[in-house]
């Protein structure tokens, strides 16, 4: 009998994807052991983009929430998101700063990676993968799935084998982004992904903006994907992933097994709904079929992104054109994948178009390097009109002629002025007044909180478990009681 494996992405995407990377530290801490507990294979956690916005916008030390959760996390593997050329959100990253993120992730303790570039650049994933080894570390070799006339099966049958042959890489993760994946297009697709992956296990990510990602999970199984990614019910579907407890009764009713305890989850899901609510995040969340979904293939916490530039300008009635916008442009740019930082790219630039009248009157920096080959090459050439309107951009001419620079580990601990590496990561993802601020805060809480029925419920839950790690939710819990009154 077939077993299919879960990786949970609750901690990771479900809350980029509904709550735009804002969950702490102390909101995840009280069920984290429970999750740990819950039989996923693998636990997604964390991301540079989660370090930057916890800086930024809730001035928490993210490598201090990130030791927290790895001590209330002690049996499952962490999974990290590694960008090939970026640790920042936009531009790219010197090659030794991004070995550094790499290796310091892995003296946290975070002991899973999933690798991507929108570009396959597969040699910058391949030297990544080498160093997540030297601490044995799980690697899943990601294939950004997008929609375009250049995108064949034959074009990703090629990335997989390429993947595939580096010995670093265990896993090839198959990520929709924008959840388009439709059965029919899975029936040769996963085919080609099976006979090209050297018999490497085949992952799959589908964020499901379009309702039809649940469905292309099973049918994906039937084909031979071994691990899915799901989220726990109130953090899951619209543009996060399908929910855990839908796809473990889905998968017993396929006839294959699994280890997740579904008793679990309940206690977990009603904690993020309550945190969520409180916070005014989104939660139970679902989609309608929308067949615009295919043309402009923009991932879920895009739109929100896209919603919040509008508003800048009074514009929000017009998300429906900057849309639109966004597809031509898309094409215009030669199909990039609509994954971090192409979607940013193609999505503020289809604003300027949108807001200013004029397009390519304004271009930003970063659609130059695009346009320069910074990033890597593009699969399809960008429009000869478009790239003479790139070209025409004031700073073009200055940015061609600067390609960027790659500074050695140690120029670059010269240049931040530290020997910590930890600090040096943070230093290179925000400015240094983020920093000042952060520092003030004080230390990241341990506490949330919550009120005290929930917390009582949660410490029934844990206790009934009968686990050694127990004590960590139970001493997190403490915390909680006291600023309750419980």
């Amino acid at each position: 009998m077939t077993h299919i494996d879960f990786l949970d992405s609750t901690l990771r995407d479900g809350q980029q994807s509904l709550w735009g990377m804002r969950m702490q530290a102390a909101m995840a801490l009280p069920v984290a052991p429970i999750l740990d507990r819950a039989g996923f294979k693998v636990i997604d956690a964390a991301a540079s983009s989660f370090f930057e916005v916890l800086i930024k916008y809730k001035r928490e030390n993210p490598w201090q929430g990130l030791d927290l959760l790895m001590g209330a996390i002690r049996r499952t593997p962490v999974r990290g998101g590694m960008r090939s050329n970026a640790c920042i959100s936009f531009g790219t990253t010197p090659d030794a700063l991004m070995d550094i993120w790499m290796r310091q992730l892995n003296e946290h303790g975070v002991r899973s990676y999933w690798i991507y570039d929108g570009l396959f650049n597969i040699d910058k994933m391949a030297r990544l993968a080498r160093i997540a080894k030297q601490y044995n570390s799980e690697v899943a070799g990601t294939v950004i799935f997008a929609m375009s006339p250049v995108h064949t099966d034959e074009y990703y049958a090629d990335k997989v084998r390429k993947l595939a042959a580096i010995p670093e890489v265990d896993t090839i993760l198959l990520y929709d982004t924008a959840g388009v994946l439709h059965t029919d297009r899975l029936r040769t697709l996963v085919p080609a992904f099976v006979e090209n992956a050297g018999g490497k296990p085949i992952e799959m990510h589908s964020n499901n903006l379009m309702g039809i990602s649940g469905m292309a999970y099973c049918e994906a199984v039937r084909l031979g994907v071994k691990v899915l990614h799901t989220t726990v019910r109130s953090m899951a579907n619209g543009p996060s992933t399908p929910s855990t407890e839908s796809m473990i009764r889905n998968i017993e009713l396929m006839g294959y097994t699994h280890s997740v305890n579904g008793a679990l989850l309940g206690a977990v899901s009603d904690h993020f709904e309550r945190v969520g609510k409180q916070e005014g995040h989104l939660v139970n969340q679902f989609a309608e079929y929308d067949l615009f979904s295919l043309q402009h293939q923009i991932p879920g916490g895009m739109t929100g992104t896209l919603k919040a530039q509008l508003e800048q300008y009074g514009m929000t009635d017009r998300l429906g054109e900057v849309l639109e916008e966004t597809a031509r442009v898309r094409r215009e740019l030669g199909y990039p994948m609509m994954v971090t930082p192409f979607s940013q790219l193609v999505g503020i630039q289809a604003v300027l178009n949108v807001v200013t009248g004029n397009r390519y009157s304004v271009v930003p920096d970063e659609v130059v390097q695009y346009a320069a080959g910074y990033y890597g090459e593009t699969p399809a050439p960008i429009e000869p009109d478009i790239l003479d309107r790139i070209m025409a951009a004031p700073r073009a001419a200055e940015i061609f002629a600067n390609p960027p620079e790659q500074p050695t580990e140690d120029e670059l601990r010269k240049k931040f002025g530290t020997t910590d590496d930890d600090e040096l990561v943070l230093k290179a993802l925000v400015p240094q007044f983020d920093l000042d601020a952060m520092y003030a805060a004080g230390p990241t809480k341990r506490d949330y909180p919550l009120a005290s029925s929930e917390v009582l419920q949660v410490r029934q839950l844990v206790s009934a478990i009968n686990a050694p790690y127990a004590r960590v939710a139970t001493e997190s819990m403490d915390i909680v009681l006291r600023r309750s009154g419980a």
